[in-house]
């Protein structure tokens, strides 16, 4: 009797959090959650069928605005945290600084943007009965329904090609990082020991499930950042260092192109609302983010450049400069952990994308879903190996892709969607309060266009590539072992 007592104390505490929750929201309210489409009430009568509290329940079911920002906080500062500096000594401290701010603010307002589409794309198709049970919402699908089947193909290919490379550069890193507490192995078989590892991910159904996992990955990036920086004034200046950046136009472009893509991460944006209760909350969520992320960022990346300074041209990883303590190698092995988690995080669009091609996504299996995703897992890992340049990558990848995929095509996509007045009067989200309308949403769309267009994928393209082409010339593709120390000869036998 009082197990049953206690079972009902605790699903009348989580429904009154829940309305709770829903009471602060809009009435037009979305009936199905990311778990399958169930509603809420199949869920609670799900429930009733669990005998009391569910531990795994609470770590692996995740949908409230914190699981969002959790999300969105983890996986904006993974392994780019590592190569900020070597951006900075590429653009100078003032540049570096001023151009974390800009990015920060412009890659929170798209991902507004992003969210606003979404919410627009969702309650056009609820009024038409439309049931998305056992159905992930993606960018690709919210652009086919707004605009049209030409802008879902050009959605698809930026997007997937962006999360296929965002993946590539996570196995990259774990390699470039684990080589710092053993280098008995070259950075190429690390590589495939990492990606045996991270092809693990296959497993976790959607982001719905990522609960603990954001948890622990922004926690991990917290350590790391603030390691970083202490680690760096305790140091202190090495001998001779010198700042002369910028003093390339290559170098600055290359530099600005990478902190671009620093905070151009919110090309799972649709992926992350979708898992949450209630979409409609997550507005503003990625700003709350990256003003989180300033605090990691820019500490870390300020203090480790006025430290080594130049030295960082030829390091594009910080490890390789800090020196090596029980602390650094704690902040490895936690990054190591928190780039198999953003992995996961990048990989899981593109499982998505897999399923639908293949006529699996609606498939309640765990194990046959995740033995269906292993193909997408294979060409990653290919690629990882081919271009192993850590840091220069990051650059081409945010040129080339991010300034697409997450900055251009929202801002194009939300005047394209809001251009007819009947658009704009029916508009499940009105412009923000603190714009006086619809006509300064479009100025703010257009400059992000024409500056991302001209600046970050012109000039940004421009000198990323040609960094990056000179990495393949020096290192050759398929590089065993990228910006590693030489190998110390032997001694000389008489």
């Amino acid at each position: 009797m009082s197990h049953k007592l206690d079972r009902q104390i605790y699903l009348e505490k989580m429904l009154g959090e829940r309305q709770a929750e829903e009471s602060i929201v809009p009435s037009s309210s979305f009936n199905e959650n990311e778990n399958g489409g169930r509603s809420r009430k199949e869920a609670e009568a799900e429930s009733e069928d669990q005998p009391g509290f569910n531990v795994m329940d609470m770590l692996w079911h995740g949908g409230s605005a914190w699981d969002a920002w959790f999300s969105c906080s983890s996986n904006q500062v993974a392994q780019v945290l590592l190569t900020l500096p070597y951006s900075f000594s590429q653009l100078g401290m003032t540049s570096g600084i001023v151009l974390q701010i800009f990015y920060g603010l412009l890659g929170s307002w798209t991902a507004y943007l992003i969210s606003v589409l979404y919410v627009e794309y969702r309650s056009r198709k609820e009024k038409e009965n439309v049931n998305f049970k056992n159905h992930v919402i993606q960018w690709f699908e919210v652009l086919d329904g707004l605009l049209g089947p030409y802008w879902k193909a050009i959605g698809l290919a930026f997007n997937c090609t962006f999360l296929l490379f965002g993946s590539v550069i996570q196995l990259i890193a774990c390699a470039s990082n684990i080589y710092y507490i053993n280098d008995h192995l070259d950075k190429r078989t690390w590589t495939y020991i990492f990606g045996a590892c991270c092809a693990t991910t296959v497993f976790i159904p959607s982001f719905h499930n990522y609960r603990i996992w954001s948890f622990l990955g922004l926690g991990m990036t917290t350590y790391t950042a603030w390691y970083m920086a202490i680690a760096a004034l305790v140091h202190g200046q090495v001998d001779g260092v010198q700042h002369t950046g910028p003093n390339k136009l290559v170098l600055y472009f290359t530099g600005a192109t990478n902190i671009l893509y620093t905070f151009g991460g919110h090309a799972v944006t649709v992926e992350i609302m979708h898992a949450m209760w209630k979409p409609q909350k997550f507005k503003y969520i990625y700003l709350y983010a990256t003003l989180y992320v300033f605090t990691l960022t820019l500490p870390s990346s300020t203090a480790v450049y006025w430290a080594f300074g130049d030295e960082l041209l030829n390091h594009s990883n910080a490890f390789s400069l800090l020196p090596k303590t029980r602390w650094r190698d704690a902040a490895v092995i936690l990054m190591l952990i928190h780039q198999f988690i953003t992995f996961g995080f990048a990989c899981t669009p593109l499982y998505f994308v897999w399923e639908k091609v293949i006529g699996m996504h609606d498939t309640k299996s765990i194990c046959l879903r995740a033995l269906a995703r292993l193909p997408v897992v294979v060409p990653i890992w290919f690629l990882a190996i081919i271009f192993p340049f850590f840091g220069p990558i990051n650059s081409a990848v945010g040129a080339l892709l991010v300034s697409f995929t997450v900055y251009i095509i929202p801002a194009l996509a939300h005047m394209l969607t809001y251009r007819k007045a009947s658009a704009r009067q029916n508009a499940a989200e009105k412009p923000p309060r603190f714009l006086p309308g619809w006509t300064a949403m479009f100025v703010i769309n257009t400059f992000v266009v024409v500056w991302v267009l001209v600046v970050g994928f012109g000039f940004g393209g421009w000198a990323s590539m040609t960094n990056f082409v000179r990495q393949v010339d020096t290192f050759g593709l398929f590089a065993k072992c990228y910006q590693c120390k030489p190998a110390v000869p032997p001694p000389a036998t008489h």
